[in-house]
């Protein structure tokens, strides 16, 4: 009696359905944004990364939102969780690069500006800066900026504080 009533689970309406197969495809199109390399990197099944990396040849038209739905028939053999955790974290690696990106920009601005903590807060997170560089590369980028110069020296500045922020 026990089993009849686990065999006897409600069948899922049509719009169940449809929101789920809508849900599959929306993911499939996330994926289709991602870079090749990103989408290479994902543990996918093979059929589904091939019609993703074709799709990233397909630009506009009829062509790519057919190309889409297939893909989105190919998402429903797929387990999503793994795909939605692998999307999760590139989305979280997207967003600690843009931090870090800031941090150097205000690093540098606050430099220009003759602040000098961003120094002491620089050099104590990456022990082996050569202090002489970088007292160097900001003098250059003051004067630049005061003589209304290109921004030369100030790009010079922001690529050697970027370098120093990629090594950790």
């Amino acid at each position: 009696m026990q089993e009849d009533m686990s065999a006897e689970t409600e069948p899922k309406s049509k719009s169940q359905v449809k929101r789920e197969m809508l849900s599959l495809q929306a993911l499939g199109e996330r994926l289709a944004e991602l870079a090749s390399d990103q989408i290479k990197k994902i543990e996918l099944p093979l059929e589904l990364r091939d019609a993703l990396l074709f799709c990233k040849t397909i630009r506009k038209g009829e062509a790519r939102r057919r190309q889409l739905q297939y893909i989105g028939a190919l998402m429903r053999e797929a387990d999503p969780e793994p795909i939605e955790k692998a999307l999760h974290a590139i989305g979280r690696g997207g967003l600690q690069k843009e931090q870090q990106f800031k941090e150097v920009e205000r690093w540098r601005d606050k430099l220009i500006d003759g602040d000098n903590d961003p120094m002491d807060e620089i050099l104590s997170r990456f022990p082996g800066t050569d202090r002489q560089t970088l007292r160097q590369l900001v003098l250059n980028a003051r004067k630049e900026r005061e003589g209304q110069k290109p921004p030369k020296a100030s790009r010079v500045l922001f690529r050697f504080l970027k370098g120093l922020s990629k090594g950790v």
